[in-house]
């Protein structure tokens, strides 16, 4: 797709979800919208950047090699049409939900990961919050990922769309009928779901790792959908000040002396 009409899909997506959240929320807010918002964008505006320099050209290259000398297992298993973008979906969608565990698991990876969990309330301007560095390791997690499942360009480029407009979707505050919202966690991420993902409790902080298919976390055991979102208060326990949220301080945050992050919240009643 076209980085044109990439764009628009996301921006008309990002602009849809804002104003259902403001319509029907599904949790109620802590902190001022405004200056959430001027936060988050900055700190977007950073990871975006930091995409167009690295993860772009990385994932470009590594499309072009595996394209033209058919590396990966997609093609050693010689996948095409739609069996090889079933396949090509299915295997980027659980790699990410390898690395999307790796970010909470490593302490290192986490200091930077970190910073997009310490937003006081979650909701689609939460969706693409994440410290500059940290979409620079990812640089190198895609170029990884494509050079072993050898994804074909057109394979890559609708998970792409998957995977940012899912993004979008499951970090919204949108109160969806519970309904409509069990069936459709059948099989994608919903806000329900996510939203226990960045609860203050770290039990709960370690769900819920999908990203677009529900079913990885259902696999690994790691699927939690039993705590009310009036239950939820979302957070980092150790990074809950008022200034903690500030630019400055969320681009600093992983490069100084780290605190206990959750401060007698491992546990709910805690």
């Amino acid at each position: 797709m076209s980085t044109a009409l990439t764009v628009a899909v996301l921006s008309l997506a990002y602009l849809l979800f804002f104003a259902l959240e403001r319509a029907l929320p599904l949790r109620r807010a802590k902190a001022p919208l405004l200056p959430r918002l001027a936060v988050n964008i900055a700190i977007s505006a950073a990871a975006f950047a930091t995409v167009a320099l690295l993860v772009q050209p990385a994932a470009s290259a590594m499309l072009d090699q595996t394209e033209s000398r058919a590396w990966g297992l997609l093609p050693l298993l010689g996948l095409a049409g739609a069996a090889e973008i079933i396949a090509a979906f299915l295997l980027l969608d659980l790699t990410f939900y390898y690395w999307h565990v790796a970010n909470h698991r490593i302490e290192f990876l986490w200091r930077f990961h970190n910073v997009h969990h310490i937003d006081p309330d979650l909701d689609v301007s939460t969706a693409f919050r994440f410290h500059f560095v940290e979409v620079g390791f990812s640089a190198v997690f895609r170029g990884a990922q494509i050079l072993l499942i050898g994804p074909s360009i057109a394979a890559y480029a609708i998970y792409e769309l998957f995977f940012q407009v899912g993004t979008l979707f499951h970090h919204s505050n949108v109160r969806l009928p519970v309904a409509v919202e069990r069936a459709f966690n059948l099989v994608f991420v919903t806000p329900r779901m996510h939203g226990i993902h960045h609860s203050d409790i770290r039990e709960e902080n370690l769900s819920n790792f999908s990203v677009v298919l529900s079913g990885w976390d259902r696999v690994h055991r790691t699927l939690r959908v039993d705590v009310p979102q009036s239950e939820v208060i979302v957070g980092i326990p150790g990074y809950a000040r008022r200034e903690d949220n500030r630019i400055a301080s969320c681009f600093r945050l992983p490069f100084a002396r780290q605190r206990d992050y959750w401060r007698g919240r491992l546990f709910r009643g805690g």
